[in-house]
């Protein structure tokens, strides 16, 4: 690895496989290095961003941290992503290390051919791609269900799910089976055979580490040298060959909510949607008679609600909905949030 060059780690997964998690760890942890942070959210309110800059400190203070919203950073290099990448290298102190949270959405491999970009390329390389898979999710095949009709007729081999997971597995030069307390040992090995199905299936070889909340020895997976962005032919994608990729197969629902009589109120309202073929709901609710706003995230039916701090001077409830196109409907959502 070239050491006049910063380096960056890319840290991908599905949507609430645990990467902000991760990265709260990496930024208690931080092993002596001034980190930034990069976080993309797919729908048009950041929670994840939010979520880090509450843990700011002088190693990663919180202009190191930017969120870019309401889209892949995959898909918007020239936009969003290289003049982000500039202005973190221009900041007063530079980062020692970077780390890139990706949209759950986002496949990996268009963002390592942004680092060829000239004007950072002799600057930055990718350390190394970190895949967290949800062990619970992977075991119980959640990204290997069947395709509609037509799909079938399309042609296509794989469901949307499924391909996002497959090319984000096939980028990876380490992959985090993510809440292993949940998944158990049993499940923890039927999810470490599907992974190493497929990267066989990608003629590649991946360690797999189970993770609890996060917590892993950030030697384990900072400076890993690899120069990912030079090794990209060795890291295949559905859309090789493509000049780029839409995410046409998911959508996005952004709900204002009113004050909510109580928790069990909204987590029925949750249970109500993800039974509706959302895959993901998270954001922050207002909750009658509690002056700390509600932080929500809710994978399927696995649903995480905490108070995180009192409200600013606006008190207002914003959860984002994201769901196959098709599986989710804005006004069939807005009526079950009663917003």
């Amino acid at each position: 690895m070239d050491l006049s060059k910063i380096p960056v780690t890319v840290i991908t997964g599905f949507l609430g496989a645990g990467k902000t998690t991760l990265i709260r760890h990496l930024m208690a942890n931080p092993q002596g290095k001034r980190l930034a942070v990069l976080v993309n959210e797919f729908g048009t309110v950041g929670v994840d961003g939010e979520i880090l800059k509450s843990c700011a400190d002088e190693n990663c203070p919180e202009e190191n941290i930017v969120e870019l919203a309401n889209g892949c950073i995959c898909c918007t290099v020239a936009e969003d992503f290289i003049p982000t990448i500039e202005a973190l290298l221009r900041l007063p102190k530079r980062p020692d290390h970077i780390l890139i949270e990706t949209s759950g959405l986002a496949l990996p491999k268009p963002l390592l051919k942004a680092f060829d970009w000239p004007g950072i390329r002799s600057l930055i390389t990718v350390d190394g791609v970190i895949t967290l898979a949800d062990a619970e999710a992977v075991a119980n095949g959640v990204f290997a269900g069947e395709l509609t009709e037509a799909q079938i007729a399309a042609g296509e081999h794989d469901t949307p799910l499924g391909e996002v997971f497959e090319d984000q597995l096939a980028c990876a030069d380490i992959v985090l089976l993510t809440k292993a307390d949940l998944a158990g040992e049993a499940g923890l090995e039927a999810a470490r055979k599907v992974i190493a199905f497929e990267a066989e299936e990608k003629g590649r070889v991946l360690p797999v580490l189970p993770v609890t909340d996060g917590v892993v020895d950030p030697r384990v997976i900072l400076g890993l040298g690899k120069a990912a962005e030079d090794d990209l032919a060795a890291r295949p994608s559905h859309h090789d060959g493509e000049d780029g990729h839409e995410h046409d197969d998911f959508d996005s629902v952004s709900v204002d909510l009113p004050e909510m009589d109580s928790v069990d109120q909204l987590l029925t309202a949750i249970g109500h949607l993800t039974e509706g073929g959302a895959l993901r709901v998270k954001g922050y609710v207002a909750i009658k008679g509690k002056p700390m706003r509600l932080l929500v995230q809710a994978v399927g039916a696995r649903v995480r609600h905490q108070y995180d701090r009192p409200w600013g001077a606006h008190r207002a409830g914003h959860l984002v909905v994201i769901g196959e196109k098709g599986n989710i409907d804005a006004s069939a959502i807005h009526a079950v949030l009663g917003a």
